[in-house]
């Protein structure tokens, strides 16, 4: 039997821990994203001094997905992870109500197209950051045309755009770090991003 025969099903196929621990992720984090959407107010108006470096703060909402799509490793988790976030943050109560399920849905598929790019095979460092730039794109897009800031002017949309997407990388450098923590105190042991002895060079298949 050859070893695309064998891992394909497990990397289509979702298990039932899977959707569980999915599930929990996307919970916590829309607990942050209620947390962080607080916070955005006074933050947002530090960083008036130029228009656009308010997309700095873009990252805080889109760990979720990233998160999500590296411990679970397998289609459609970072949408999943990032929208159950988004829907958890609505419940609780946020300025922007359930227009939120909108930009989560779309940012948690800006993670996933890279994921997807990939062939949900290479987890190498370097993927968080980018997967986290993906979603800074698709959070920069929906902003910059159907938020308060589509009102900039040009130059202060490219700065936000610029911003959101570095502070996506910074929060898939931060996801990356959550997980590797996970992984060490054994939560993930049942996971392929919970396996602490395969080389780094070698974590290309999921299990």
């Amino acid at each position: 039997m050859t070893t695309q025969s064998i891992t394909r099903p497990s990397i289509w196929r979702w298990r039932v821990v899977d959707i569980v621990t999915a599930a929990v992720l996307g919970v916590a984090s829309g607990v942050l994203f209620w947390a962080w959407g607080l916070a955005w107010t006074p933050l947002s108006t530090l960083l008036a001094f130029s228009p656009g470096l308010s997309g700095l703060l873009a990252g805080g909402w889109l760990f979720a997905g990233i998160l999500g799509g590296l411990v679970i490793r397998k289609p459609g988790a970072a949408v999943f992870t990032e929208l159950v976030a988004a829907v958890v943050s609505a419940l609780i109560g946020t300025q922007w109500g359930f227009e939120t399920l909108i930009w989560g849905a779309i940012e948690g598929l800006g993670a996933e197209l890279v994921f997807a790019v990939l062939l949900y095979r290479v987890w190498s460092f370097w993927v968080a950051p980018l997967a986290g730039a993906g979603a800074g794109v698709a959070v920069a897009i929906l902003d910059t045309n159907f938020s308060s800031i589509a009102g900039f002017d040009p130059v202060a949309k490219l700065v936000y755009a610029i911003s959101a997407i570095v502070s996506g990388a910074v929060a898939g450098v931060l996801s990356w770090l959550a997980v590797r923590a996970l992984a060490r105190s054994g939560a993930l042991n049942r996971f392929a991003s919970g396996r602490r002895t395969v080389p780094a060079e070698a974590e290309r298949v999921t299990a």
